[in-house]
């Protein structure tokens, strides 16, 4: 007994060690920040109560604005996310041959850092959308992310040709988890490719929508290196979701102190609608 207690902690001591050093203190910390007006140079942090929360939801401030702007763009991204992701994940599992060619080919851009997707795709919407807009004389297609509906669009555009992929392999393991015999015995009673869809198949991958919703939402309002090197916010910082906002109140003005009341708040709120979604998505699984 005395020496598997000394084994757990021999491994799980440096990893929580680990956590508190690198999340546990530094929240707090930040925590006790956001009462101060700390600018995050000088080490001078005097406590100024909720004035940093007060103003922070004042007009001008930006904070609301990229709070609706991030929320607006989650919706959309969560659901055009996952809906590309289980489509493809139906499509590389029909058997075909080219099957592992196309796993590979649609996982790939997750592989791609958030940057310089950000930058290859700022190049697509501002010079080769331009030039096909020019030559077929389609309005539609010119000036993309000068205007705030396009920004927003070209960003969940970004997200969902990045991250569909990476949701594909989580629905591929669900999928290929359904016993063959279940397929077989709703072929035998009649059952045509959607009535198999919607009886058997998205009922039993419903654990998958759940890690799936889970996944693209946090990485969705977490969003932070794709909106800083396609639209930087712009224009007007009418496309700024809420980290970017963050990273600019606390490194480009200097106000700390405001950039982490924003960032508690931000926490509080990740975690409410992650935890909100998951005790949802668990029900419907045991209601399916």
């Amino acid at each position: 007994m005395k020496k598997s207690k000394l084994w757990f902690s021999f491994f799980v001591g440096p990893i929580l060690i680990a956590f508190l050093l690198v999340v546990v203190i530094p929240a707090i910390t930040g925590v006790y920040y956001s009462f101060t007006d700390w600018n995050g140079i000088e080490n001078k942090a005097t406590f100024v109560g909720v004035s940093n929360y007060i103003e922070i939801f004042k007009e001008g401030n930006g904070f609301i604005q990229a709070f609706v702007f991030t929320a607006t763009f989650s919706l959309v991204s969560v659901i055009t996310i996952n809906l590309i992701g289980f489509g493809l994940a139906l499509l590389v599992t029909r058997g075909m041959k080219t099957s592992n060619i196309l796993r590979s080919i649609f996982f790939m851009p997750n592989m791609v850092g958030g940057l310089i997707l950000g930058f290859i795709w700022q190049f697509i919407f501002t010079k080769a959308f331009d030039s096909i807009g020019a030559k077929l004389g389609w309005e539609f297609l010119r000036g993309w992310l000068s205007t705030t509906a396009t920004g927003f669009w070209g960003l969940v555009i970004l997200m969902s040709w990045q991250m569909s992929g990476y949701m594909m392999v989580v629905y591929i393991a669900a999928l290929e988890g359904i016993p063959e015999s279940l397929k077989e015995a709703a072929e035998i009673d009649g059952a045509n490719g959607f009535q198999k869809l919607i009886n058997i198949t998205i009922p039993l991958v419903a654990p998958a929508f759940t890690v799936g919703l889970f996944l693209t939402l946090s990485n969705s309002f977490k969003l932070f290196d794709q909106n800083l090197s396609l639209t930087a916010g712009g224009p007007y910082n009418s496309t700024q979701m809420l980290a970017l906002n963050i990273y600019n109140s606390a490194f480009v003005y200097n106000e700390f102190g405001i950039a982490q009341a924003k960032a508690v708040i931000f926490l509080i709120t990740v975690a409410a609608i992650t935890l909100t979604q998951l005790n949802f998505s668990k029900k419907k699984e045991v209601e399916m």
